[in-house]
C-alpha cells in the first residue's frame, strides 16, 4: 500500500474529513448537454463565507480540496480564494473548461502551486466537442488553456464524459491527451439533474458499448483483473463500505450545503448555520451514512460483485435507497464481467434493462 494510500484508510477508519469537494459557483459559460447544474446564482456565498469555510476545514483536518463549480474563473475573486487556502496549506485541485485562462490566469495557477487542474474534453472534433458544451469555439479555447497550462510545467488531466454524442471519439481523445503531454480519464456516468429531471440519462451509453469500453486496452491497463469473474465474497467483505462519501470525504454547494458527495444529495447542513465540525460530527444524516455496511443492503450484500462494483450510494439514493442498488453501477458491473448481479436476478433479467429510473430525488437544501 502507498504512503498516500494508507493516509486515506487511516482518515477513512478515523473518520477524518481528508478530502472535500468545494463548488464556488454553479454559473457556468458553457451549457453542457449532459450537465445536472442548475446554473442559476441563487445566493452564492461571498469572499468571506468561503474564506470562513476554508479556516473551518483547515480546522478540521482537510488536506485535499477541489475547487469546481460551475465555471470558477467566473468568480472574479477565484484567485484571492486559492490564495486563501495555499496559505492554509491545503493540497488544491481545480476543475475547469479553460476557456478564460490566458497566459496570465496559467502563471497565476503555476505561482500558487495548484496541484493538479482536471479540464473537460468531449471530442477532438470542434462540431461534436462545442455542439455538447453549447458554447462556439470552446474546443480551440480549452486546447489554448491546455497548452499554456503544459508551457507553465502544471499537471494537467483531461477528463472524458462518455455520452452517445461521442461515443465514437474516446479513442482520438486519448491521443489528443498523449499529444499535449497531459493524463486521460474516461467516465461513462451520466446523473440526473439537480432537480430531479431525468431526461438527460437518455444521453447513457447503450450497454453493449459499454462493453466495448470496459474490454479495450488502451482504456482498461489491467483489462484482465479488471473484467475477471467476481471473487468469492467471505464475512469480512460485507463488513465493508462502498465508498468515501461522508467517511473521509464530502462535497459543499455554492450555498454552503453540506452533502457526502457531489452525487449524493443528501442533506446533512448549512455552514450558513452551524460550523463543519458539528456538522461531520454530529450530522443524523452522516451518521447514519457511515453506519451502513455491505451487510446492511438488502440486495447488493446477496450479490457476488459486492466487492468489486462501483456502487454509488448516492446514486442509489436518488433512485430511492442508499441501502439499494444503483442500477447503473450494476449494468457495469454486469457489461465489466458476463456476470448477472444480485438485481438484475431479482428482476428475472438476464441482461441489464436499465433504461430509466423509477424515482429520482431531487438536490435538496437546508431551510
Amino acid at each position: 500500500m502507498s504512503l498516500l494510500s494508507e493516509v486515506g484508510q487511516k482518515a477513512f477508519n478515523l473518520g477524518v474529513p481528508l478530502s472535500v469537494h468545494l463548488d464556488v459557483t454553479y454559473r457556468c459559460n458553457e451549457r453542457c448537454v449532459h450537465c445536472y447544474l442548475d446554473h442559476d446564482d441563487h445566493g452564492e456565498m461571498t469572499t468571506a463565507e468561503i474564506k470562513s469555510v476554508l479556516d473551518q476545514l483547515a480546522e478540521a483536518g482537510v488536506f485535499f480540496l477541489t475547487f469546481s463549480g460551475g465555471e470558477v474563473f467566473l468568480r472574479r475573486d477565484f484567485f484571492e480564494l486559492v490564495e486563501h487556502a495555499r496559505r492554509l496549506l491545503f493540497n488544491v485541485k481545480i476543475k475547469t473548461n479553460a476557456v478564460m485562462i490566458h497566459e496570465a490566469e496559467a502563471k497565476r495557477i503555476r505561482a500558487l502551486g495548484v496541484d493538479t487542474i482536471q479540464i473537460s474534453v468531449y471530442s477532438h472534433r470542434p462540431e461534436v466537442h462545442d455542439a455538447i458544451t453549447k458554447l462556439p469555439g470552446s474546443l480551440k479555447r480549452t486546447i489554448e488553456g491546455i497548452r499554456l497550462l503544459k508551457e507553465q510545467g502544471l499537471k494537467v488531466t483531461i477528463a472524458n464524459v462518455l455520452m452517445n454524442w461521442n461515443l465514437a471519439d474516446h479513442g482520438e481523445v486519448q491521443k489528443l491527451a498523449a499529444e499535449l503531454g497531459v493524463h486521460y480519464t474516461l467516465d461513462p456516468t451520466i446523473t440526473p439533474k439537480i432537480d430531479g429531471d431525468t431526461s438527460i440519462l437518455e444521453l447513457r451509453i447503450p450497454g453493449q458499448e459499454l462493453r466495448e469500453v470496459f474490454t479495450n486496452a488502451a482504456l482498461v491497463p489491467n483489462m484482465e483483473e479488471f473484467c475477471a469473474p467476481p471473487k468469492p465474497v467471505t464475512g469480512d467483505d460485507l463488513e465493508g463500505y462502498s465508498c468515501s462519501a461522508g467517511h473521509s470525504f464530502c462535497y459543499i454547494s455554492p450555498y454552503a450545503d453540506v452533502f457526502p458527495c457531489v452525487q449524493f444529495p443528501l442533506p446533512t447542513g448549512n455552514l450558513r448555520q452551524q460550523k463543519f465540525l458539528d456538522i461531520w460530527n454530529q450530522s443524523p444524516e452522516f451518521k447514519e451514512v457511515r453506519s451502513i455496511q455491505a451487510r446492511d443492503l438488502p440486495v447488493c450484500s446477496s450479490c457476488a460483485h459486492v466487492t468489486s462494483c462501483t456502487r454509488c450510494p448516492g446514486l442509489a439514493y436518488m433512485e430511492g435507497s442508499m441501502r439499494g442498488p444503483s442500477t447503473a453501477d450494476c449494468e457495469k458491473s454486469f457489461y465489466r464481467t458476463g456476470v448477472p448481479t444480485a438485481n438484475m436476478l431479482a428482476k428475472g433479467l438476464d441482461k441489464p434493462t436499465f433504461t430509466t429510473l423509477i424515482q429520482i430525488r431531487p438536490l435538496a437544501v437546508v431551510s
